[in-house]
């Protein structure tokens, strides 16, 4: 066989050749050979084939994937107000009276079943059950429970759909987050809005259709890490992961041109680095290059959309009042909150607003109280914004946590400065409003203790295809696949709620 010619990609440099070029030329995998070689030129027209068949997952176009929407939409955007820890259902929403009457006595038999709790409980026989740390109303035209705890949100219940049968799958923190958002335990996952952005497409031009958030009370003692996978792409390739906006007046590093360079000669500049980087995806064909090239251009448009998104000085001052004294504190749920409100009306599709800090083992009668104070006010101001300027109909806004907490305490009982309650995955509550969702109603119910989903229970994937379904997807059919295998958020489960649709 005659040697290879020296200009060919496939010729071994010598150990004398440039290091960076050698490693490359050796570094080559299997698929990228079978894509340069002339065999890719038929794996090319067997793709073709089997995409016509809708055998491989399709790269979306730049507005989503063709055929979705694939039904007509009740919301165009997703504003998720994520309480990361697990917010207490039975003393913020779910009213129990049982409680009162039980306070202090062990976890009645029967309530527990073989059910699994963290090992801050271990087994749970013999535990004390705890009566809710504030009282409860009626409120509304509805006549929602709300506790005390919750002023605002009392406010509001009218607007509200409230879903007291949630239950999900894992008993800590990250397992139960990364389920939620992702549809799996383990992370790896897409998650929620990175589907929506590979699906629908992205509605902005100036800013990434997938916006994160975080925030945590000042001072709290339980406070969760936010973990990257909660916003990550997973295999879908990264363009579409969340882009993360920091808790300050510069909530994007690295936008400002340095010193000495020019919007016009950074223009050049892009440019000239955006063809570069096309020669080099026709050559190796790897997603992540088109990745980069998006960012680059969303980057130089977001020089200008995010110093205009983050100046609150068009705010009214009855705007600002509505959503509390830490609107104008950037790092803030307040702040963040109108934030969402700003972005919704620029075209972000998903807005994802994490809060941490609602893990009350033991802080039950002191940390509650801050948590609900910093996020009550804004939570219900966001809704009753978005519903005065004709937003609300088409976002859906979503409040709650991975889990709810144990109906029995965690702590000493005549500790009342330390009462806690441990991690409850079987019956907890969140609640929703516009985009879809009926206004003013309470779907599905725990049982007498707060325990158990007893009523309509509705999964977590079931909540995923609902969520999906008030987008115009049909869950079972955005699939992208990998590793020979269809992949989609609700997995292979999840069915729609219709009883709660509008």
């Amino acid at each position: 066989m005659s040697p290879l010619p020296a200009h060919s990609p496939w010729r071994i440099l010598d150990p004398a050749a440039p290091a960076p070029l050698r490693d490359h030329q050796l570094g080559i995998n299997r698929r990228q050979f079978f894509g340069r070689a002339a065999t890719g030129i038929g794996a090319g027209a067997l793709a073709s084939l089997l995409s016509k068949e809708g055998l491989l997952g399709a790269e979306p176009e730049p507005g989503g994937l063709t055929g979705f929407p694939n039904r007509p939409p009740k919301a165009k955007r997703v504003i998720y107000l994520f309480q990361n820890g697990g917010p207490t259902h039975v003393d913020l929403f779910d009213y129990k009276p049982r409680l009162h009457e039980v306070h202090g006595k062990p976890v009645p038999e029967g309530y527990l079943g073989g059910k699994r709790f963290s090992t801050m409980t271990g087994d749970p026989s013999g535990k004390l059950m705890l009566q809710p740390v504030e009282p409860f109303q009626q409120h509304g035209r509805s006549g929602a429970w709300v506790s005390a705890f919750m002023p605002h949100t009392a406010k509001i219940v009218d607007e509200l759909c409230f879903v007291k049968s949630l239950h999900t799958d894992a008993i800590n923190h990250a397992p139960a987050i990364s389920f939620l958002l992702s549809g799996a335990q383990i992370p790896g996952r897409p998650t929620m809005g990175a589907w929506l952005n590979y699906g629908l497409g992205v509605s902005s031009e100036d800013l990434p259709g997938f916006v994160v958030m975080t925030s945590v009370s000042k001072g709290t003692s339980c406070g969760q890490i936010f973990y990257d996978f909660y916003w990550g792409s997973g295999f879908l390739p990264t363009r579409f992961q969340g882009a993360k906006f920091r808790g300050s007046r510069d909530p994007v590093l690295y936008l400002n041109n340095p010193d000495g360079l020019s919007s016009d000669l950074r223009r050049g500049l892009l440019d000239d680095l955006s063809e570069l980087n096309a020669i080099k995806f026709r050559a190796i064909g790897d997603p992540e290059i088109e990745t980069r090239i998006a960012q680059y251009e969303m980057a130089y448009r977001m020089q200008t959309s995010v110093p205009e998104l983050t100046d609150f000085s068009d705010e009214p001052d009855h705007i600002l009042a509505m959503y509390g004294p830490q609107v104008r504190e950037p790092g803030t749920f307040a702040y963040n909150c109108l934030m969402a409100r700003r972005l919704a009306e620029r075209g972000v599709n998903f807005i994802q607003c994490m809060h941490a800090g609602w893990d009350q083992h033991n802080s039950l009668t002191t940390e509650l109280y801050t948590q609900c104070r910093d996020t009550d006010q804004p939570s219900a101001a966001l809704v009753m914004d978005l519903k005065m300027r004709g937003l609300l109909d088409d976002t859906l806004v979503i409040w709650g946590g991975e889990f709810g907490r144990t109906p029995f305490i965690q702590g000493d009982l005549g500790n009342r400065e330390r009462w806690g309650r441990d991690h409850h995955p079987y019956a907890f509550t969140i609640w929703m409003a516009g985009g879809g969702v009926k206004p003013g109603i309470t779907y599905g119910a725990s049982d007498d203790l707060g325990f158990n989903a007893v009523e309509n229970p509705v999964h977590v994937h079931d909540l995923q295809a609902t969520i999906l379904h008030l987008l115009g997807i049909d869950h079972e059919r955005l699939t992208y696949r990998f590793q020979g295998r269809y992949f989609r958020l609700t997995d292979v489960h999840g069915h729609v709620v219709r009883p709660i649709l509008a």
